[in-house]
């Protein structure tokens, strides 16, 4: 059960007013390096209970008037065909995914570049279709001995190879799918290219996590290390800072490694550095919008036990290292968690011993447990969500929301006709059942009402789950977690 720990409102405010100071500041035109998620930033709604996924993007949309926004794509990634673990489609595709989301809310979208650009089928291929869509695109190339050779970073065999992107906003906002596309090179690029021009312009980093004014230790920042593990990760008491100012600040371990060497390109192309330390370059403001310390530190420890599920499951299906699982284990054990700690995972554990067969649990965000198992004619997922809305609906339990009358015959259909071996339904195909009996049953009507109930529920299965119950999950905003074992021995599950 979340408690709100955030004031949004005031982050809202407090980062639009930091990030115009930031502009003022270096005389009218900055380049922001926007790590994380722009859209749909879901762990800093998971360990900051009252932070709006789509924060970021109302801070921006207060200034819309003066912000562009380019967005960093590598062409080895695209390459590579990577994917957002979070969505699963391709980098590619959520370029032209986060251009809509951008253009659909009325923020300016200026161009795309491809970084890392040697002339790879795939990003030509890319590059052609932004060309047809009529989006301008920009090259950006291998540098040898990135970020380490300074003498030729800063001279016309490294940047200077670089295309200029041509800007009209004094914001530049640089953005991408998702880590190590980048946008730091990008950002230093132009400011390269733009002194050059006699154009005074600055930069300035945007990372929500980890948060530089809490405590190294405190949950939160631990959750940005969970959430980092395969990417290793961590954070630092940041010494530059300590240095300079004689006060403890948290970054991670990559910015502080890398910022001896951006302190000399900085020198290199300004004739100083604008910074003395790592933190400097930050305008994150989210550490003083908490307003209820316990509730997020009690956010996420929960988050770091999904996590620590999450690396599980992967190693169970070939996805990830037992290298992630011990590192958050590391964490769990600093900050005295287990893993049962979870609400739901101890019930649903229980009804699996009880019936013998997968089971699933879900605490709703009033605290009720409700739980579901494995039956004749549903699975634990299906069974869970019907005895969930059923309880959100004030609908009594005996009531039959859908007859066997109705799930038999499209247990049929999966078997007979669509080549389907595991009879029970998804939870998809559950809801549109439920639709269609909606049509004559109040309370399949009523039923459905309560579907916004479960944003914010979590959920815990015993086995892994189809790829569809999955997916059902997420769309419904609730938080899943699951035991790192299939439902059956087979090799191929779906």
């Amino acid at each position: 059960m979340n408690t709100i720990s955030f004031d949004n409102d005031q982050y809202i405010s407090m980062q639009s007013q930091k990030i115009l100071e930031r502009i003022a500041y270096f005389g009218g035109k900055l380049y922001l390096e926007f790590g994380g998620k722009l859209f749909d930033d879901f762990h800093a709604s998971r360990v900051l209970p009252g932070f709006q996924p789509d924060s970021k993007i109302k801070m921006l949309y207060e200034l819309r008037d003066r912000a562009e926004i380019i967005v960093v794509i590598s062409a080895g990634d695209i390459e590579k065909n990577k994917r957002r673990g979070d969505l699963g489609i391709t980098y590619d595709l959520d370029t032209l995914r986060l251009i809509d989301e951008f253009r659909g809310i009325g923020l300016y979208v200026g161009s795309v570049v491809i970084t890392q650009y040697a002339s790879q089928p795939s990003a030509n291929s890319f590059r052609k279709r932004l060309e047809a869509l009529g989006i301008k695109v920009y090259c950006h190339y291998p540098i040898e001995n990135y970020p380490y050779d300074i003498h030729t970073i800063v001279s016309e065999e490294g940047f200077g190879k670089n295309d200029y992107i041509e800007t009209s906003r004094e914001l530049i906002v640089i953005t991408a799918p998702g880590p190590g596309s980048g946008k730091m090179a990008t950002c230093l690029s132009q400011l390269y290219h733009e002194h050059l021009r006699g154009i005074r312009s600055g930069y300035a980093k945007f990372e929500t996590f980890p948060i530089w004014n809490i405590p190294l230790g405190h949950p939160v920042n631990l959750a940005y290390e969970a959430a980092t593990a395969d990417m290793g990760d961590v954070n630092m008491i940041d010494p530059y800072h300590l240095e300079a100012y004689g006060t403890y600040t948290v970054n991670y371990n990559r910015d502080i490694e890398i910022f001896p060497v951006l302190k000399v390109i900085f020198e290199k192309i300004y004739g100083e550095c604008p910074y003395k330390s790592p933190t400097d370059m930050g305008v994150n403001m989210a550490g003083n919008c908490i307003i209820d310390d316990k509730a997020a530190r009690d956010a996420s420890c929960n988050e770091i036990i999904r996590r620590y599920y999450t690396a599980l499951c992967n190693v169970c299906q070939g996805l990830g290292e037992k290298t992630e699982v011990r590192k958050i284990e590391v964490i769990m054990n600093k900050l005295g968690i287990k893993s049962d700690m979870r609400a739901p995972v101890k019930p649903a554990l229980a009804k699996e011993k009880e019936t013998g067969a997968p089971a699933v649990a879900i605490e709703l965000c009033d605290g009720k447990i409700i739980t579901g198992r494995t039956s004749e004619l549903l699975g634990p997922c299906s069974a869970m969500l019907l005895n969930a809305l059923k309880y959100l609906g004030g609908i009594p339990d005996e009531t039959l929301l859908l007859a066997p009358s109705i799930i038999e015959p499209i247990q049929k259909l999966k078997l007979n006709h669509m080549g389907n071996h595991n009879p029970h339904m998804h939870m998809d195909e559950l809801l549109i059942a439920l639709a269609v009996a909606a049509v004559t049953d109040a309370n399949a009507a009523l039923a459905l009402e309560q579907l916004p109930k479960l944003q914010g529920a979590q959920a815990h299965s015993t086995v892994l789950l189809s790829r569809v119950d999955e997916s059902l999950f997420k769309k419904l905003g609730v938080g899943l977690t699951c035991e790192p074992k299939y439902q059956t021995n087979q090799l191929y599950h779906g």
